[in-house]
């Protein structure tokens, strides 16, 4: 099987295919979401930044608070770098008053070329995955673990979103 995704250099380069804007659009108990990631280095490449921005309803990410909508958007706001500890992990914080924090983890049980994540959460103990498609986007899941195993409860297929060229 040929590799989809090209890892950069250092403890963070597997990140490297994830760098960029995403877009997403998905059902939910809530009703039709969008969701929007975005991935950069930051503080001299130290750690990557994720901005994700849910929005669910009616109301695209990138309207105007006046605009109609079924609900606010809940955004995320995470660091991925290596801890005190020498292991990889991130820190995430949420626009509903909560956060986690986890370590990276073995996730080739659903793609050789997986990124995954695994943390200690008030319900349970649960993993995130990115895994590459074959059109250069990825899918992000999100599942719990059991006692038969990894149980899926939230799966987005998201696309690179393309910047507008700058104006000359």
């Amino acid at each position: 099987m040929a590799k989809l995704w090209k890892s950069g250099r250092g403890k963070l380069g597997f990140m490297l295919p994830l760098l960029g804007s995403w877009s997403a659009e998905a059902k939910s108990e809530m009703g039709p979401l969008r969701c929007a990631r975005t991935f950069e280095r930051v503080l001299n490449g130290s750690y990557v930044r994720l901005d994700a921005r849910w929005t669910f309803g009616t109301k695209p990410p990138d309207c105007s608070d006046d605009a109609p909508k079924k609900s606010g958007p809940y955004q995320e706001l995470a660091l991925i770098g290596v801890g005190a500890d020498g292991k990889v992990g991130f820190w995430s914080f949420t626009s509903d008053g909560k956060n986690s924090q986890g370590t990276l983890a073995d996730a080739t049980d659903v793609h050789p070329e997986a990124i995954g994540f695994e943390a200690q959460m008030p319900a349970g103990y649960a993993r995130m995955v990115y895994r590459p498609d074959t059109e250069g986007g990825f899918f992000w899941v999100v599942e719990s673990k059991t006692q038969k195993g990894w149980r899926r409860f939230t799966e987005h297929h998201y696309r690179r979103v393309e910047e507008a060229p700058a104006a000359s």
